[in-house]
């Protein structure tokens, strides 16, 4: 799919509301997110952060509210969200027994690419993957599984890249890789969503804030240094009423 004119945001969010049992995880959430920008979205665990990206993603399904994504709706477009996002989840969406370069090459081809050792070789030298490729994922650190998958969810060059605490695990200069790879995204005009518990790397990276509790939206703003100077506090005042 190509950069769609219509839509002007890139992830439109209206009422959604999820809950599992008794516990609402997300409740009457709205969010608008341009195109070519970065929302991090902050919130203690149980804040509805995962819940959110898993269902950007399509991976769950709210139950109540509408949502865009690229200007689709996942309930009829799931398919065609998925082939152009780029998801990264706390566990590496990796097949262990297969080497980097036979998992990549997997993706390339369920993303339909047909260049696929140039878009693998490309995205290995941004991530500092190339001398393992030839070794079996199972065989690799946390961190450079970490790594590897974040290629994967690169490898296809996502309109809309949705990370789920893409931080853990890796060591300064994978972050500072990360980060690169999320500049250069924004720049052709990709939108990030990412959830963190990294309160100053998302603000030097992030162009809206938002901090979730309770499932609930109770900050956001524009990543400006005058509004990331307040974070800080503002994150402590709600970290102490999650669940």
């Amino acid at each position: 799919m190509d950069q769609p004119h219509g839509p002007q945001n890139a992830i439109e969010v209206v009422g959604l509301t999820k809950s599992f049992g008794r516990v609402s995880a997300l409740r009457n959430l709205e969010i608008s997110v341009p195109w070519g920008t970065v929302l991090t979205v902050l919130g203690m665990n149980g804040s509805g952060k995962s819940t959110l990206i898993k269902i950007l993603a399509t991976i769950a399904k709210p139950d109540h509210g509408t949502i865009k994504v690229a200007g689709l709706n996942p309930s009829e477009s799931g398919k065609s969200i998925r082939r152009n996002v780029g998801f990264v989840t706390h566990t590496p969406l990796l097949y262990p027994e297969l080497t980097g370069r036979e998992n990549l090459r997997l993706f390339t081809r369920l993303f339909g690419l047909s260049d696929y050792d140039d878009s693998i070789n490309e995205i290995s030298i941004k991530m500092g993957l190339s001398p393992l490729l030839d070794k079996k994922v199972s065989s690799l650190s946390h961190g450079m599984r970490k790594r590897m998958d974040i290629a994967r969810a690169m490898l296809h060059k996502p309109l809309v890249l949705l990370m789920d605490e893409p931080e853990s695990g890796l060591d300064q200069q994978a972050l500072e890789l990360l980060s690169s790879i999320v500049e250069d995204s924004v720049k052709s005009n990709c939108t990030v969503i990412m959830t963190t518990h990294n309160l100053g790397w998302a603000s030097s990276l992030a162009t809206h804030v938002a901090i979730l509790s309770r499932g609930v939206i109770v900050h956001d703003s524009l990543g400006s240094p005058q509004e990331n100077s307040k974070l800080d506090s503002i994150y402590k005042k709600y970290s102490g009423t999650n669940r």
